[in-house]
C-alpha cells in the first residue's frame, strides 16, 4: 500500500486524542481514573451513575449505552461482575431496546436503536457474526498479515526511519489499523481517511462513506475478489423462517460501516500504550529486542493494564439486584472494564505493568458472544508493528526535548503523543 498518499496534516487531525474528533469521548480527559476505580470497587462495587462523571468527568459522553438520559444508569468496577454481564445477553443485553417498556417516558430511546450487529443478541446475531467470522479466526492472520499489514507497517516505517524522531503514535502506529481495514475493502490510501472522517465526528457525514463503499459493493458482485467485501456481497444470511438470501447492499454497506469503523478506531491507541510501557520499563524494551518472542505477554499486560476501551454498556432486560443494588429493567448498566482489569481479587499488584506475571483471561477485548471480533487482527498488527519499530530504529528512546507521553481519555483512552528520537 502507498503510504505516501497519506495526507499527514489531516491523518494528525483525526487521530489527535484532543481534537474535535474525540471531544465526545472525553478525549482530553487527563485525569489518572484508577485511583477512583479503586475507590468505587472498594465501595461498592456497583454504583448507581456512569462511569465518567463517578471519576469526576463533567462532560458530554457519546458512547455505547450513553447518553440516553431518560433511563437509570449504574456502573460495576470489578472483574467478577463485568465478566459475568458479558457472559449473559439475556439480562444484559446489547439492543438499546431491551426492558424499554419498563422505563417510563423512554419510547424516544427507540430512535436510538442500531440495528447492527454490535445491536444484537441470540440467534439473529450469532448468524450475522457468522458471516465474517471465518475471516478473522487465527488461522487466518497469515491473509492479514502477507497482504495488508506488514507492507503497511515497513511503508510507514520508511517514511519515518532517517529522520531520527518522530511522533510514532500518529505517524506509524494511527494509519495501520485504517489502511489494513479499509485495504481489505479495496479502499484506496486517500479514501481510507475519509472513511475514518466519516466513523467520526470530523462532519464528513455517510454520503462520502456510500459513495466510496457502494461502487466497490457492486464491482465485487460482478467480479469477486480475495477480500472482506467480497465475503460480505457473497454471504448468504439465514432468515428467522430458515430461508436464505444474499445480504443486500443496504445490508453490507451497514456491516461495511461497523466494520470499518471498529477495525479504524481503536488498536493504534492500544500500540501507542503498548510501546508506551515498553519505553518505560527499558528491562522488556530489552527483551523484546533480544526474543521477538515476549511480545505476546508485552501485549497481553498492555491490554490489561491500560486498555484504550475502559467501558462497555449493557442494557437490562429484567430487574435484578448486583452486590445489594437494586438495578431495574430499562437501566443501563456500564460495565468498567478499566476497572476490572486492574482488580485486586485478580491480580496482585494490579497497578504495575509486569508482563512476567502468570497469565489469566482480562477483559481487554470484552468477553462472551460480542467479544471483539478483530481481536486476532488487532493482536497481529500490534505484534508487527512494535515489533518492527523496535528492530528497525536502533537506540529507540523517548524524546527528552519533548513532554512525556500521558494516557488520556475517558471513554477512549491512549497515550497524548509518543514523541521518539532513535539512532538513524
Amino acid at each position: 500500500m502507498d503510504t505516501s498518499l497519506l495526507d499527514e496534516a489531516r491523518l494528525h487531525r483525526l487521530f489527535d486524542l484532543r481534537s474535535p474528533v474525540y471531544a465526545s469521548r472525553g478525549g482530553t480527559f487527563e485525569v489518572d481514573p484508577y485511583p477512583a476505580f479503586h475507590r468505587l470497587r472498594r465501595t461498592g462495587p456497583v454504583h448507581e451513575g456512569v462511569v465518567g462523571p463517578l471519576v469526576g468527568f463533567t462532560g458530554d459522553g457519546f458512547f455505547q449505552g450513553l447518553p440516553y438520559p431518560e433511563r437509570p444508569h449504574f456502573s460495576a468496577f470489578d472483574f467478577a461482575t463485568c465478566d459475568a454481564a458479558l457472559r449473559d445477553p439475556v439480562t444484559f443485553s446489547s439492543s438499546p431496546a431491551a426492558g424499554l417498556a419498563a422505563v417510563e417516558g423512554a419510547d424516544d430511546g427507540l430512535a436510538l436503536y442500531n440495528a447492527a450487529m454490535i445491536s444484537m443478541d441470540g440467534d439473529p446475531h450469532r448468524r450475522l457474526r457468522g458471516l465474517v467470522q471465518p475471516s478473522f479466526v487465527p488461522r487466518r492472520m497469515k491473509w492479514w498479515l502477507e497482504r495488508w499489514i506488514a507492507g503497511t507497517v515497513e511503508s510507514l516505517l520508511d517514511r519515518v526511519e532517517a529522520k531520527g524522531r518522530s511522533d510514532l503514535n500518529v505517524a506509524l502506529f494511527a494509519p495501520i489499523p485504517l489502511l489494513t481495514i479499509c485495504g481489505s475493502f479495496g479502499v484506496s490510501v486517500p479514501e481510507a481517511l475519509d472513511i475514518r472522517a466519516a466513523a467520526t465526528s470530523d462532519g464528513l457525514g455517510l454520503e462520502r462513506f456510500f459513495a466510496i463503499v457502494e461502487p466497490l459493493i457492486a464491482a465485487r458482485r460482478r467480479q469477486p475478489q480475495d477480500d472482506l467485501i467480497s465475503v460480505l456481497v457473497s454471504a448468504e444470511l439465514v432468515d428467522d423462517d430458515g430461508s436464505q438470501h444474499v445480504l443486500s447492499d443496504a445490508e453490507v454497506l451497514s456491516f461495511s460501516f461497523l466494520l470499518l469503523a471498529a477495525g479504524s478506531g481503536t488498536t493504534w491507541k492500544q500500540m501507542g500504550i503498548t510501546l508506551y510501557a515498553l519505553l518505560t520499563h527499558p528491562e522488556w524494551l530489552d527483551r523484546v529486542r533480544t526474543d521477538p518472542g515476549q511480545m505476546r505477554p508485552v501485549i497481553e499486560e498492555s491490554l490489561r493494564w491500560n486498555a484504550t476501551d475502559p467501558m462497555f454498556s449493557r442494557f437490562v432486560a429484567r430487574d435484578v439486584t448486583l452486590h445489594g443494588i437494586d438495578v431495574p429493567a430499562g437501566a443501563v448498566l456500564h460495565l468498567c472494564l478499566g476497572a476490572a482489569n486492574r482488580d485486586p481479587a485478580r491480580w496482585e499488584r494490579p497497578d504495575e505493568f509486569d508482563p512476567s506475571r502468570p497469565p489469566q483471561p482480562h477483559l481487554g477485548f470484552g468477553n462472551g458472544p460480542h467479544i471483539c471480533l478483530g481481536m486476532h487482527v488487532a493482536r497481529t498488527e500490534i505484534t508487527t508493528a512494535v515489533t518492527a519499530a523496535v528492530s528497525r530504529l536502533p537506540g529507540l528512546r523517548l524524546d527528552p526535548d519533548r513532554p512525556a507521553p500521558r494516557i488520556i481519555g475517558m471513554y477512549e483512552r491512549g497515550v497524548d503523543a509518543l514523541p521518539v528520537v532513535w539512532d538513524a
